[in-house]
């Protein structure tokens, strides 16, 4: 599917429902702070918009689950996290039809009580994306095991990069080889001091064996 499987699929789908409620939650905020209209008709239209977002972020998701292989760890969190994500639809959904047929018709108690549930669903969203997040940095879900095992194999090569540590040009690296000149003297130092092995700038790779 234009070169996309369903987990990166959904990956590229879920977060714009969850940036568009999230604006309308705000939106309606102001609105009802503010008294302005205009914030009130803006977080209504975001919000229809965002639900029918998170239909299509659902349903690629309910995709994603047959193709991602995982274990039970990996299931647990799976299965909350989608559980969440069909809650927070149905919340925004009811709530996006709600105001569709009631926007302009609601009293100052109804709008009191629409918001609340925005506010409610909006919990349960942000509780869904962590989920998500920890499908993805604590599983590794979606990432085949091929890529995982090349990937570690990669850090072990001797390019991993610490936490915090910034990237640039100037990583150590193994000094080059000696010229053929120097091989009698670097014979005589080894002679002297068989024992006193040989030592690495911080940060170059370590000897293979």
């Amino acid at each position: 599917m234009l070169g996309y499987d369903w987990p990166r699929l959904h990956a590229a789908l879920n977060d714009l429902p969850t940036a568009l409620l999230l604006t309308a939650v705000f939106f309606d905020l102001l609105g009802a702070a503010t008294r302005r209209v205009l914030f009130r008709q803006v977080g209504f239209w975001i919000i229809v918009v965002g639900a029918i977002g998170g239909v299509a972020a659902v349903l690629s998701g309910l995709q994603a689950e047959e193709q991602i292989d995982h274990g039970d760890a990996v299931h647990r969190v799976m299965e909350t996290h989608e559980t969440l994500g069909l809650v927070t639809l149905g919340i925004f959904g009811v709530l996006a039809v709600w105001r569709i047929f009631r926007e302009n018709r609601m009293g100052a108690a109804e709008r009191s009580v629409a918001l609340a549930v925005s506010l409610g669903g909006l919990g349960v969203l942000i509780a869904t994306s962590v989920y998500g997040g920890r499908l993805v940095f604590d599983h590794a879900a979606g990432i085949p095991s091929s890529v995982l095992e090349n990937e570690i194999q990669s850090r072990g090569a001797g390019h991993a990069h610490a936490p915090g540590e910034e990237h640039g040009d100037d990583h150590a690296h193994p000094a080059p080889a000696a010229p053929d000149s120097a091989a009698p003297a670097a014979d005589s130092a080894a002679t002297a001091a068989p024992a006193a092995g040989h030592t690495h700038a911080p940060g170059s790779p370590a000897h293979e064996h």
